[in-house]
């Protein structure tokens, strides 16, 4: 079984970031990566070599489904109201603001077109070739404790070596997951030291890829009774896992 974890830029003026895992045991080892997709078919691409044929779920943070042209998806609301108090809530999304083209929503006909299937429902330890939408920041809060969601992203007044900081905070606590564990030491190596501008960006995109993955193999490890879906397949949806007794550090 493979996780596919795509952190994908909502335009393809700007790099794309995907990570894959194998199942090996109880615990995700990684199998390739790429911080700096371009086009959709270069995304396409990536998901159809590191899974094959085979069985595999694919989890996106991006915007899979979007029928609003204005406005917010309702799981959107939601994810915020749980989640606004750790600084993790959602972005609003609508098709105005994808100019009518949803990134999200073209990935998924053509994994479609390559038997996958998407659902926001995952099985239990059972194969699958599924595609589903996923959000690093809640997911952050539950499987690592947060208080407050890392703050490593670029904004005004927020000095380069806090977020420097905050990256290997977040690289530590990748690094401390269990159940499933998570052996991704290729990247999680990488110090971001000495990293400016655009390759700052995509090694940030590189580990939020990473935690999609992770995502995807905690939810489909623990079944329905590890995640928490936001929304529906009719007005859109974001997979959030429970967390509880199951992360690694606080």
């Amino acid at each position: 079984m493979r996780f596919v974890g795509i952190d994908l830029a909502w335009s393809d003026r700007n790099t794309s970031a995907a990570v894959a895992l194998a199942l090996e045991g109880d615990e995700g080892r990684l199998t390739a990566w790429e911080d700096g997709l371009g086009g959709d078919d270069e995304v396409y691409t990536f998901v159809r070599e590191a899974v094959g044929e085979g069985p595999g779920l694919v989890a996106v943070d991006a915007p899979l489904l979007v029928p609003n042209e204005e406005g917010t998806r309702p799981c959107d609301l939601e994810v915020s109201r749980e989640f606004r108090r750790y600084e993790a809530g959602g972005y609003p999304a609508n098709r105005r603001r994808f100019g009518g083209r949803v990134r999200g929503e073209e990935l998924v006909r053509s994994l479609e077109g390559e038997g996958f299937v998407h659902s926001p429902y995952i099985p239990k330890r059972t194969p699958v070739r599924q595609v589903v939408e996923v959000y690093p920041h809640p997911a952050s809060v539950r499987l690592f404790g947060l208080e407050r969601t890392f703050k490593y992203k670029a904004r005004p007044g927020r000095p380069l070596e806090f977020r420097l900081s905050e990256f290997r905070r977040y690289r530590e606590h990748l690094r401390q997951l269990r159940s499933p564990g998570l052996c991704a030491e290729e990247i999680l190596r990488m110090d971001p030291e000495g990293l400016r501008g655009g390759a700052l960006k995509r090694y940030e995109d590189l580990l939020d890829a990473l935690f999609c993955a992770y995502i995807g193999l905690y939810c489909w490890y623990w079944g329905q009774d590890g995640y928490q879906v936001f929304g529906d397949l009719e007005t859109g949806y974001v997979v959030v896992p429970k967390g509880g007794d199951t992360h690694g550090g606080t």
